[in-house]
This record gives structure tokens, sequence and C-alpha cells, in this order.
């Protein structure tokens, strides 16, 4: 038998003007998950909505159809998503940024501090070179943690260019990810 918790949706009146209100209508909010004082912001239920999706995937292209992208880093899990579906796209690779254990081959690693933990995510040996042009994605930028890994392990491989892109930016909870990003173009879809 099933158990449905009621979950209520994110209705939140002092947003940017540039928030769309299709993808604010449709973004849950889960309070106290995964532990006691973080509300959860829930991408799955941007990703179950086509209309969402396509929102989504045409501005991510076009804020990023003239930068040369080569690579488009997916955070796992939820990274992966849009990240895949821009790269097709864009014609460019993807490449996956997982947690320990997940990837076949050679990888190299980065410890992060996340709102709730610790934890480590790695990337193949083999996945970037100095001639290619990145953009780091995931759903979500609040503490920058797991950004901040990424960022460490592109640029691990020196790159050209890099650049990081989030669907939602959380600001309203005294968070300021962003602020480990001062050097490098950063774009959110909605901020909350």
């Amino acid at each position: 038998m099933f158990h449905v918790k009621h979950i209520k949706v994110c209705n939140n009146y002092n947003l940017l003007k540039m928030n769309n209100k299709l993808l604010m209508d449709n973004l849950r909010c889960i309070p106290d998950f995964p532990v006691k004082g973080i509300n959860f912001r829930d991408v799955t239920t941007l990703f179950k909505n086509a209309e969402c999706v396509k929102i989504m995937l045409d501005e991510l292209e076009a804020l990023y159809k003239d930068k040369g992208l080569t690579k488009i880093v997916g955070i796992e899990s939820r990274g992966f998503v849009m990240a895949s579906a821009l790269a097709a796209r864009l014609g460019c690779g993807i490449v996956l940024a997982r947690k320990p254990g997940k990837l076949p081959s050679t990888t190299i690693k980065e410890s992060f501090t996340k709102e709730y933990g610790v934890d480590i995510i790695e990337i193949h040996i083999d996945a970037i070179n100095e001639n290619d042009v990145v953009l780091i994605h995931d759903d979500l930028l609040a503490t920058g943690g797991t950004a901040k890994a990424a960022y460490k392990l592109v640029q691990h491989f020196h790159p050209k260019k890099t650049y990081m892109n989030f669907l939602i930016e959380i600001t309203d909870e005294g968070l300021h990810g962003r602020d480990l990003f001062k050097d490098i173009e950063l774009t959110t879809l909605l901020t909350i």
C-alpha cells in the first residue's frame, strides 16, 4: 500500500521579475527534507511537465548557443537531465560528475560540504581537455558546495573557458552560494 505525503507547492511572491510564472507554479517545496530546517526545492515537478521542460531548455539554449561550448558537465543526479538535453541541442558532449564508485574508469575526485553533510563527486580523468569550453550545470545553487567541487574538478583540466548554470538559485534562506564564484559567468533561471 502506498502512503501519499501531501506537499505544498512553493508560492513565494517576493520573486525577481525574471522568474517564469509557469515554472514557479510547478516547483514543489518540501519542508524539513532531507533534515529538519531544510526547505527542499523539488525540480522533478518541473521535469514531469513538458511545457516547463521546453521553457527551461529554450532559455538555456538562448543563454549558451553562442558560447562555443564543447562539453556540459551535469552534476549528479538532477543536473543530468537538462545538461543532456542541452548538449543534444547544442551538439556538444556531456560529462557526468558523479558520486564515488559510480564511474567505471579512472577518476579524479573532490570532497565538499553540503547543507546537511559532507560528500564527494568524481569525473573521469579523460573527460575534459584544454581545448574544451565547458558549462557546469546543476538543478540548484544554495550553499555552493557541490558546485565549487565541480568547478575545482573542471579547472584541473585547464579548459579554455568555464561557465556555470543552475535552474534555481536559493537566496531567501541566507544562502550565498553565488559568492563563491566571483570570476565566472554564472546564470540561473529562477531565483528564490
